[in-house]
């Protein structure tokens, strides 16, 4: 019987997703951004301390080999041909750190997630002595053995010791954080050719040998690219493990008054300008779902918190600020503690489902009122991405809190899709073009308010009451060491993890001279 002919299809281009929760690895048609195939692996978190957030580096690159051979295997089941992958992109949790031995590439410790707060004493301290990475690609090119240790202007933005304007590892700030900057990885731009994807023999992984990886964002970074907002003003929100609202500035930084960030949005090539964003970040979001299920076991899987919401409809008074790690934007108050307030005898596991779902449409509302303040001129509607926004609860939650029409892609792998983007895009690839003519249409589904303004600000009101007693619950204790050496003058604050997410990249990639 003669062999099945594999399916002939435009150039196909891949994209690791590593995130929080999950590693996904997903591949699109370049010529139709259709998503041909994925998979997805859920990646533990550890808490050994009270305020501590820990990941195993060795699991996070596991999960990555894992989600290409799996996907690849899925794609041959559907006949078609991995060999038009022509490129990867990468795209990462921003912030999370990691510190590995240069000889042998093991991991000295676990991964120090964006969410922990062991340095907030140590951030502190630093603090007053102010005047008035985790690497992908290095992994996924060979590690140690030829990879190549670099990563993208959009992580290099997070670390607090790379300056914006020059685009280059600030010798002044890694003097005063005490980071030698001989370990920093190469600052490239975000599409470009790093490396070629290299086998594993550990993991017998190497389906995607020699493929280049010519695209690397850092998540937030990567999900404004595949909402493909290239124009200043235009604005997303991702909802994931928290949230995160980005808006293009383009070559100018803005900076805030309101608790928000200036980072660098995208520079989508060597020769191409940079793109600046302002950011507000929620910590808690889509965590908030897994903590309800993990910890407390109200829900046996994160889908169940739609269904449970449904059922009442309200949280009859009951209002959620779940301030695990301190509040992020606008208020950067790392004293705050979660609160679940306004309980009654009537309260039930529906009434705190749906609270929970409003937590995150009001964080929401906050970072947005502080956009438009800063920005001078409100979003008229908003872009939403991630894996939330298939709540349907939640959606139409955000557009009557927000009080403005919210719009959802039908395909909400945005974040992937953007690292797609880059790396088919990039110059020796050559197979996704960037230019407005030639990008895809996409469906949205759009969520118009259903509620009055007026209740909408009595929500909005009451539950700013809530977040003003979260606050003051912790006092700082002095760190166990007075040395603020580099383990322990990273996060709250000061993050580094865009060097792993390429590191990782570079086990997998051969260096290019």
């Amino acid at each position: 019987m003669a062999a099945s002919k594999k399916a002939v299809l435009g150039p196909l281009v891949g994209a690791v997703d590593q995130g929080t929760s999950s590693t996904r690895f997903l591949v699109f048609n370049s010529k139709t951004a259709e998503l041909l195939s994925h998979h997805q692996v859920e990646i533990k978190q550890e808490f050994p301390r009270e305020g501590w957030v820990e990941q195993d580096p060795k699991e996070i690159l596991h999960s990555v080999y894992e989600c290409i051979e799996k996907t690849c295997e899925k794609l041959g089941q559907l006949n078609i041909d991995i060999s038009n992958i022509k490129a990867i992109g990468v795209s990462n949790q921003r912030e999370t750190t990691v510190v590995w031995d240069k000889i042998t590439g093991e991991p000295l410790y676990n991964a120090v997630v964006w969410l922990d707060l062991r340095t907030q004493s140590t951030v502190e301290s630093l603090s007053k002595r102010i005047p008035g990475n985790n690497n992908f690609v290095k992994s996924l090119t060979g590690g140690v053995n030829g990879g190549v240790h670099c990563t993208d202007v959009t992580n290099a933005s997070r670390t607090m010791l790379f300056n914006i304007h020059s685009l280059e590892w600030d010798k002044q700030l890694c003097e005063f954080f005490g980071i030698p900057m001989e370990i920093l990885p190469n600052v490239r731009s975000s599409s470009e050719i790093y490396g070629l994807m290299k086998i594993s023999h550990s993991l017998k992984a190497g389906a995607l040998e020699g493929v280049p990886i010519s695209g690397c964002l850092g998540d937030q970074s990567a999900a404004l690219v595949g909402q493909m907002c290239f124009q200043i003003g235009q604005a997303k929100n991702t909802y994931g493990t928290g949230c995160f609202l980005l808006c293009n500035t383009g070559h100018k930084c803005v900076f805030s008054d309101h608790g928000l960030l200036t980072t660098v949005a995208y520079k989508l090539g060597r020769d191409k300008p940079v793109y600046y964003a302002l950011e507000g970040s929620v910590a808690i979001a889509g965590a908030v779902i897994r903590w309800l299920r993990d910890n407390l076991g109200i829900i046996k899987t994160s889908e169940e918190i739609e269904k449970l919401a449904k059922e009442v409809g309200t949280s009859y008074g009951c209002y959620f600020v779940p301030a695990f790690s301190g509040l992020y934007a606008p208020y950067w108050e790392p004293s705050a503690r979660g609160i679940i307030c306004g309980l009654t005898q009537f309260t039930n596991k529906c009434h705190i489902a749906f609270a929970a779902l409003e937590a995150v449409c009001f964080q929401t509302r906050e970072i947005l009122d502080a956009m438009n303040r800063d920005c001078g001129i409100p979003l008229s509607h908003l872009q939403v991405d991630g894996g939330m926004t298939s709540n349907k609860i939640l959606m139409q939650l955000q557009a009557d809190i927000l009080y403005i029409p919210v719009v959802k892609p039908s395909m909400p792998e945005t974040t992937a899709l953007g690292a797609a983007m880059a790396a088919g895009a990039a110059e020796g690839v050559g197979v996704w073009s960037l230019e407005p003519e030639d990008l895809s249409a996409v469906t949205m589904e759009r969520f118009e308010p259903q509620i009055n303004a007026e209740e909408s600000e009595i929500r909005y009101s009451t539950w700013k009451k809530a977040v003003m007693k979260s606050m003051g619950w912790v006092t700082t204790q002095s760190p166990e060491s007075g040395d603020p050496s580099i383990f322990c003058s990273l996060p709250l604050g000061f993050f580094i993890v865009s060097s792993m997410v390429m590191l990782i990249g570079a086990r997998y990639i051969s260096g290019i001279p």
